[in-house]
């Protein structure tokens, strides 16, 4: 088995719902994004997965965040835009776009800031 992983960021604002802080007054992250996948096999020139493949799906998805308000965007209109539920949702989105019988999104690790981070996996 072998273990994959890009970064990739983007830049967007929230306020969380349901939270009694500051956190609950609109504001921004510069967000980092970590995706880890694994493949089963390598291809004939030794890949498990193009990283330009991961980056480009990666990119692609990121690009419907990013300067965009969360909490306005269908995903995040019933649940709060944490860095739990970004990892989530992103997690899910790159696992329909990736995952066959060699590949798959091991997990997805939302940073909101240089030290604080959420991951979600299965």
């Amino acid at each position: 088995m072998y273990r994959l992983k890009i970064s990739s960021n983007f830049a967007s604002a929230h306020n969380l719902i349901h939270y009694q802080g500051e956190c609950e007054n609109l504001h921004g992250h510069n967000w980092k994004v970590e995706v880890s996948v694994t493949a089963k096999q390598l291809d004939k020139a030794g890949l498990g997965i193009d990283f330009k493949t991961l980056k480009a799906e990666t990119k692609i998805l990121l690009k419907t965040l990013d300067h965009k308000y969360l909490n306005e965007l269908e995903p995040f209109k019933e649940v709060s835009p944490s860095s739990e539920n970004i990892a989530c949702f992103l997690y899910h989105q790159l696992s329909s776009k990736l995952n066959n019988d060699n590949i798959s999104v091991e997990s997805v690790t939302v940073w909101e800031s240089d030290v604080a981070c959420a991951t979600y996996y299965e």
